[in-house]
């Protein structure tokens, strides 16, 4: 009887080895609030792998739509802040880097809706970080990293931001102001 019930406990752990890696892709249901750059960010992948993978024309998203995720995603966010820090401090996935004039702004000027040109709604997300470009330099959703700001993502545009030059997404207009106008390092990374 005890060889039987050792057999027993011998099969369903093999079995529970067996079959731990065999489980469905990883998906994701849209939320409130949520896009295809917040996901990127969120799950370590870019928009355009998003898209690709879910056969999307446009990064419109509704409320409820179920999204495939890449298949080293296992239903589980991105690696959290203590990653990000060490990878902010020194980038090692860089694709392009670029000296640029910066600026900063924040979501609460007169005539300002809080909202990107890619979705995100900064009012409610003060932590994110964002940076606006153009696009013709820094496409947008890209993933960087930008000297004294760390890695954000490229998810805004702005009138004069054209050629060599970015826009700080800052939650405290104090500190948008002490930012000023500065040259600062750009890395374009790898997604």
């Amino acid at each position: 009887m005890i060889k039987k019930i050792v057999a027993f406990i011998a099969v369903m752990v093999a079995s529970t080895f067996i079959f731990a890696g065999t489980s469905e892709a990883a998906s994701h249901t849209i939320k409130k609030g949520e896009n295809l750059t917040l996901l990127a960010k969120k799950y370590d992948t870019s928009v355009k792998e998003l898209m690709a993978l879910n056969d999307l024309k446009t990064t419109k998203v509704q409320i409820k739509q179920v999204l495939k995720l890449p298949s080293h995603i296992k239903n589980k966010p991105a690696a959290k802040k203590a990653t990000i820090k060490k990878s902010a401090t020194h980038p090692s996935n860089v694709k392009k880097t670029i000296k640029m004039s910066s600026t900063a702004y924040t979501a609460n000027c007169k005539g300002c809706s809080g909202i990107t040109k890619t979705g995100l709604n900064l009012r409610k997300n003060p932590s994110l970080k964002v940076i606006a470009v153009d696009p013709k330099i820094i496409p947008l959703g890209s993933k960087v990293w930008v000297e004294g700001y760390g890695i954000a993502v490229a998810g805004d545009v702005g009138s004069a931001i054209k050629g060599k030059k970015i826009d700080i997404f800052m939650s405290k207009k104090s500190t948008a102001k002490n930012w000023g106008r500065k040259t600062v390092t750009v890395k374009l990374l790898k997604s």
